[in-house]
C-alpha cells in the first residue's frame, strides 16, 4: 500500500497531554491512517522529522479573521504559525449576518480592502468562504452585537417582545447555518446596551443546539469579578456553554484572576460548562474609538466624530474618561491613570505618520496634551483606526494559563506582510502567539525586543500543545480533530521545539514566526520547508 504522505522518526506530541514518543505517521485521503513504530510501506510524499515534533494542527480559540479571510484566503500569519483552524466571529462581531446598521459596518470594513459585501444570511457568509477557498479551517460564532445592530441598529435601550424575538430568529438561523455558537463583546457599542435578561434568552437559543457563547465580558478591570459572576449566571440560567474571552485581568484587575479561576471551578463542580482562552502577551489591542465612554459611542462613528467638534462636549468628555463610571476596555484604565505613554497608534488610513508612536509623543509633537491630540485624531480618522496598550499583567498571564480551563486564542487576525493586510502596524498577536507560548513558557526564554516579555519555564511541550488543540477541539465538539490518532482528520504540525519562536514585535510585528517546517490542513501541505505553498485546503466547519 502507498500512502499520499508519511512521516517518518518524529516525536509524536499527541495533544492529549501524555508523554510524547517516536514513531512514523501516514496520512491518506486527508484523515490519519497509520501511526507505527515504523511505516515501511512508500508514499507520494516522505517528510524526514528526525529532531523535530509532529503536533496536531493548532485551534485558534479567539479570532476576528472574518472579514480578512475574503481578502487574502492564504492565512499566511497564522498557517505560519501552525494554525490550521480558526474559530472566527469573536466579541460580539461577526460579517454575517449583514442587513441595516450591520451591512452599512461590513460595507465600510470591505471598502477598506478594494472589496464589496457579497452576503447578506450567515449561510451566505459561509458558502462565500468556502467557495473562494481557504488555507485553513474555519468554525464561526454569530456576533451578538451583530445581530442587534440588524434588529435595533445602535440604539442603547432594551428590545420590544418583536425585536427579541427576530435577534433569536437571526441566532437560530446562523447556527443551522453551521455557526458553533454565539460572542458578545460587552464592552463594545452596542453589546454594552444589553441586559443580562436578553443574552439570557439568546443564549437559550444556543444551548438549544449545543453551542457555545464566547463572551468579551461586561469588565475585565475593576469589575471583572463581576462580569465573571454574570457570564456565569448566563451559563447557569440558559444552559449554554460558557467561553470566558481573553481572560487575564487588565489593569485595575490585576491579581483578581485567583477570585475568578476558583468561581471558573466552582461553577464547573455544579455542572456548568466554562472556559477561557488567553494569549501571552503583555499588551492588547482595541479600537481608536473605543477609550470613549459609552454615551460618546453611541450612534456609531458619524455621531461621535460630530460630538468631538464641540469645544464643550469634549470638555465633558474628558472629565468622563478621567472619572470612568463605566470600566471600558484595558486602554480606558491606562488613560485613567495618565498612562497615555503606554497606548500606541497601531493603525489609521489619514495620519500613517504617526503609526507606532504613543500617544503621549503623538501629543507632544502636535504641541498638545494627549486628550486634545486623541480626540483631534479621532476627529481626522472619522473615528476609526486601532490603538494597542500594554495593560496586563505577567503574574495574571501566567496563573490563567496554567489552569487546566484554559486555551490559547490569539484575539488576532489572518494577515499577511504585503498587499491591503499589510498595511499598519497591527498587534504582533496575529504572526507569533503560538510559537510564543512555546518559546516563552516551555523554553522559558525572554526576548529583549519585545517590551516586558519575561519568560519562564511553566508547561512541558506536551502540556502547551494540548491547550493548542485538544482542550480547544472539545469546547467546540470537534471530534474528529485537536488530537493525532488514526482516523482524524491530518491537521499536523511539524516545528522544531528548540528553535521555534515569534519573530514579531510591537513596533515590526508583520514578521513570520521561526521553527513551524511543516503545516499539512485535511491532508494537504500548506507550509513545506517554512514557506506557503499556495494551497487552499481549509473547510469552512459547521456545527452539527
Amino acid at each position: 500500500m502507498s500512502f499520499d504522505l508519511v512521516i517518518r522518526r518524529g516525536f509524536i506530541v499527541d495533544g492529549t497531554g501524555s508523554p510524547g514518543f517516536r514513531a512514523d505517521l501516514a496520512v491518506n485521503g486527508g484523515k490519519i491512517v497509520k501511526i507505527a513504530k515504523t511505516i515501511e510501506e512508500g508514499a507520494k510524499r516522505v517528510i524526514d522529522a528526525s529532531g523535530l515534533a509532529v503536533c496536531p494542527g493548532f485551534i485558534d480559540m479567539h479570532t476576528h479573521s472574518d472579514f480578512v479571510l475574503l481578502v487574502n484566503p492564504r492565512a499566511e500569519s497564522k498557517v505560519r504559525q501552525g494554525v490550521t483552524t480558526e474559530v472566527i466571529g469573536n466579541c460580539g462581531e461577526s460579517a454575517a449576518p449583514a442587513k441595516g446598521v450591520a451591512l452599512e459596518r461590513a460595507e465600510r470594513v470591505m471598502s477598506r480592502y478594494g472589496g464589496e459585501v457579497e452576503w447578506t444570511s450567515f449561510s451566505d457568509y459561509l458558502d462565500l468562504l468556502e467557495r473562494r477557498g481557504i488555507a485553513l479551517n474555519v468554525a464561526a460564532l454569530v456576533g451578538h452585537g451583530t445581530v442587534r445592530m440588524c434588529v435595533m441598529g445602535m440604539e442603547n435601550r432594551p428590545p420590544t417582545k418583536e425585536e427579541l424575538k427576530e435577534m433569536r430568529d437571526l441566532v437560530s438561523e446562523a447556527i443551522e447555518a453551521g455557526a458553533f455558537g454565539m460572542s458578545s463583546g460587552l464592552v463594545y457599542p452596542p453589546g454594552r446596551y444589553a441586559s443580562t435578561d436578553e443574552l439570557i434568552e439568546l443564549c437559550k437559543v444556543v444551548a438549544s443546539y449545543n453551542g457555545i457563547y464566547a463572551s468579551h465580558i461586561r469588565g475585565e478591570r475593576e469589575t471583572i469579578v463581576e462580569a465573571v459572576k454574570e457570564a456565569i449566571e448566563i451559563g447557569r440560567r440558559s444552559g449554554v456553554s460558557v467561553q470566558i474571552s481573553h481572560h487575564p485581568a487588565k489593569i485595575g484587575g490585576w491579581g483578581k484572576s485567583r477570585e475568578t479561576l476558583k468561581l471558573i471551578e466552582e461553577a464547573r463542580k455544579e455542572g456548568i460548562d466554562v472556559n477561557c482562552d488567553l494569549h501571552p502577551y503583555i499588551a492588547g489591542s482595541t479600537g481608536l474609538s473605543a477609550l470613549l465612554p459609552p454615551w460618546v459611542q453611541e450612534g456609531g462613528p458619524e455621531k461621535i466624530v460630530e460630538r468631538l467638534k464641540d469645544r464643550e462636549l469634549r470638555r465633558r468628555i474628558r472629565e468622563d474618561m478621567i472619572e470612568e463610571r463605566v470600566p471600558g476596555p484595558g486602554p480606558c484604565g491606562l488613560v485613567k491613570r495618565g498612562m497615555w505613554d503606554k497606548i500606541m497608534l497601531a493603525y489609521c488610513e489619514k495620519n500613517k505618520d504617526l503609526i507606532g508612536l504613543d500617544f503621549e509623543e503623538i501629543a507632544r509633537r502636535r504641541g498638545k496634551d494627549p486628550f486634545e491630540a486623541y480626540f483631534d485624531l479621532l476627529v481626522e480618522e472619522e473615528a476609526r483606526g486601532m490603538v494597542v496598550g500594554f495593560y496586563y499583567n505577567e503574574e495574571d498571564i501566567r496563573r490563567v494559563l496554567l489552569h487546566p480551563t484554559s486555551m490559547i486564542g490569539s484575539d488576532g487576525y489572518a494577515l499577511a506582510p504585503y498587499g491591503p493586510l499589510g498595511k499598519g502596524r497591527m498587534h504582533p498577536r496575529s504572526y507569533g502567539t503560538f510559537p510564543m507560548v512555546i518559546r516563552k513558557y516551555v523554553r522559558g526564554e525572554s526576548r529583549k525586543e519585545l517590551v516586558y516579555d519575561e519568560g519562564a519555564k511553566l508547561l512541558t511541550l506536551e502540556e502547551a500543545v494540548m491547550k493548542m488543540t485538544s482542550v480547544a477541539a472539545k469546547k467546540l465538539g470537534l471530534k474528529d480533530r485537536g488530537i493525532l490518532k488514526e482516523g482524524m482528520c491530518a491537521d499536523i504540525v511539524v516545528l522544531d521545539p528548540e528553535r521555534v519562536k515569534d519573530r514579531a514585535t510591537y513596533l515590526d510585528p508583520y514578521q513570520f514566526p521561526e521553527g513551524i517546517e511543516y503545516v499539512i490542513v485535511n491532508g494537504e501541505i500548506v507550509v513545506d520547508e517554512g514557506e506557503h505553498t499556495g494551497a487552499l485546503p481549509g473547510t469552512v466547519l459547521r456545527h452539527m
